[in-house]
């Protein structure tokens, strides 16, 4: 169960915090604003960047 809320958690801060930096950065570069494109691309990076380093570091040695 830790598992699912600990991913749950981390696709909603990443679609949030996603949006806000998508936003931003639209509006710097003078690019469309397309919501549902910058929501998957952040939660699928976020969800391979936490399990992939909690894979890694779940191998180490102490």
């Amino acid at each position: 169960m830790r598992f699912v809320s600990k991913n749950l958690i981390v696709i909603f801060w990443s679609a949030i915090f996603g949006e806000i930096i998508g936003y931003i950065v639209s509006q710097l570069e003078n690019y469309a604003y397309n919501s549902t494109t910058i929501a998957v691309v952040t939660v699928i990076t976020a969800l391979i960047l936490v399990n992939g380093v909690t894979a890694i570091s779940g191998n180490a040695t102490k």
